[in-house]
Order: C-alpha cells, then structure tokens, then sequence
C-alpha cells in the first residue's frame, strides 16, 4: 500500500506502541504513568511529528487486545495521553487527570477559558455503536464548573446522517471533534501561533453552543468544519492535507485489524479438539460465572427481625 502523507516511521512507531501497552506491569497507575512520560519524551525528543502519527492512527483499537482487558483500558489511557499532548501543543495548560470514574479524563485552561475533553476509541470490527458509547452527556455532568467539553473520536466511525448525540452536543455546550480536527490544530498552532489556534478553539466552542439543536450530523459538521476554514485562509492547506491522511489511516488500520484476524482464524483451524474447547471456555468465562454462583449466600437480611 502505497504511503503519502502518514509516513513508514509513522505507522511503525504505531505498532512499537501497541506492542509498548501490552508490557504490562499489572499496576495500572504505573502503566498509565509510563505510558506518559514515553510518549512526552517522544515528543519532545522528535517535535510534532510522532504526535500527528498518534492522532491519525489511534482512534482504532487494536484487534490484538481482547476485549476489556487490561491492554485495551491502558489502550484509552493511551488516548487520553495523545489528546492532552496535542492540546499541550495547540499552547493549552493541559492535564491527564488520575481518577478513574465519573470525570474526564483530561482538563484544559487558558487566560480566557477552559474545558475538559475525553478521547474515544473503537475496534474497527464493532458492529454497533450507540450515542452512550460517546458519553456526550456524561462530558456536560463532567465539565464541574467549565463552561465547556469535548469528545474527540476517530472521524470514520461517527454517525454521518442523523444522531442525537449532536443535538446533546449542542445543548449541553459540548464539542465533538475528531483527531482529524486536532490534527489540523496542532499544525495550525505550529504553522502560525499557539495563541491564534487556542482563539479558533474558543471561536468553536462558542459556535457549537450557538448552533440549533438538531440530530443532523451534516447540519453539525458543516457548521464546525466551516468555523476552522474560514478563520484563517492559512487553514484550507492543512485541511485538505489531513483529510487525505485520514482516509490513508482508515486504510492503514483495515489492513493492521485484517492482518491479525487472518492470523488469528488460522491459529483457531489449527487447534485440536481438546485446545478448541479450553479456548471456548476461557472465551466464555464459565470456570468464573461459576464460581460467582457458588459464592451467592444466605446474606442474614430475613434474619433481622
């Protein structure tokens, strides 16, 4: 497959990472804390371009990573890192924060405003998405106080007709982006300053809480896309270069999640009888449901009389 604009180094430092998550130490904090200072020194170590690396190729989860294990959790840390490394960059005072529950996952300030954001990411084989899998409401209940949020999500996998995410979107003051879009800022900022790219995030934010409620995604993305073309003539290079590097990562990712299903469709047909069946059962988890049943008990409440 011939390359243009997500380069050779691009897509190899993309499986150094996914190879790089699955090192598990068993702490995730710690795993979480590694997973930073890497990919901070990376950056600093090599400038922007890792980080545009980063942002075209994550938003697909890799297929190698069972589902709800740890390397898929450390995998949305991950994420969240490369968020709050292009805000960093964009010239926001940018936070991963630590909790785990019931709050964003990176939070940013300036002089004039602030907002928390949250990355998401999906397998390419999910069949099925709904709007909770974007958690737009959850980032309004999140913004404790700031007067905004944004989800940023892989741009191929969000509705592309009609949805009520945007009409929450729009109500609640919170902007769904892409990495396509903080892409685009983080080599507008570089391009021009970090303090024209922070204005045009401001000029976004207001536009989408001043946008009409309504579940139409082309009624949301022209309105969004059109605020970031025309700020700055300076935009429209840039806009059309990672658009063509977006469709280049969908490419890129079909073929990474392809390889290994391949892969794994053949171990499957090599199994004996006696191997396929412990990989059903570990598949299904039964040896802990049933333990899970053996541990359900009288628990005392009928007794307090």
């Amino acid at each position: 497959m011939e390359i243009a604009l997500i380069t050779k180094e691009q897509v190899k430092n993309r499986t150094h990472w996914i190879d790089e998550i699955s090192r598990l130490s068993g702490d995730f904090g710690v795993d979480a804390e590694r997973i930073e200072q890497e990919l901070r020194q990376e950056i600093r170590t090599y400038g922007i371009e890792p980080l545009l690396g980063h942002l075209r190729l994550c938003g697909a989860i890799p297929e190698c990573y069972g589902h709800d294990t740890s390397e898929e959790k450390l995998y949305a840390k991950y994420t969240d890192v490369v968020i709050h490394e292009a805000y960093t960059a964009m010239g926001f005072a940018s936070l991963v924060l630590r909790e785990r529950a019931n709050v964003a996952d990176v939070e940013c300030v300036t002089d004039n405003y602030s907002f928390v954001a949250d990355a998401k990411a999906f397998r390419l084989s999910r069949t099925a998405k709904n709007q909770k899998d974007f958690k737009v409401q959850e980032m309004d209940s999140w913004k404790h106080g700031k007067p905004y949020a944004m989800v940023v999500c892989p741009v191929y996998q969000l509705p592309s007709r009609t949805s009520q995410i945007y009409q929450q979107a729009t109500v609640r003051s919170v902007c769904i982006a892409t990495y396509t879009h903080l892409a685009v800022l983080v080599r507008y900022a570089q391009e021009t300053t970090q303090s024209k790219a922070v204005a045009l995030v401001h000029e976004v934010f207001r536009t989408v809480e001043a946008m009409n409620p309504s579940r139409d995604a082309a009624s949301y993305w022209q309105t969004v896309n059109r605020t970031l073309l025309d700020f700055d003539s300076v935009i429209g290079g840039i806009w059309r270069d990672e658009k063509l590097a977006s469709n280049e990562a969908i490419l890129i990712s079909r073929e990474e999640a392809l390889t290994f299903l391949a892969v794994e469709r053949e171990r499957i047909m090599r199994l004996s009888r006696y191997e396929a069946i412990n990989e059903v059962l570990k598949w299904r988890k039964l040896d802990n449901k049933i333990q899970k049943v053996q541990s359900v008990a009288e628990n005392g409440i009928l007794s307090l009389e």
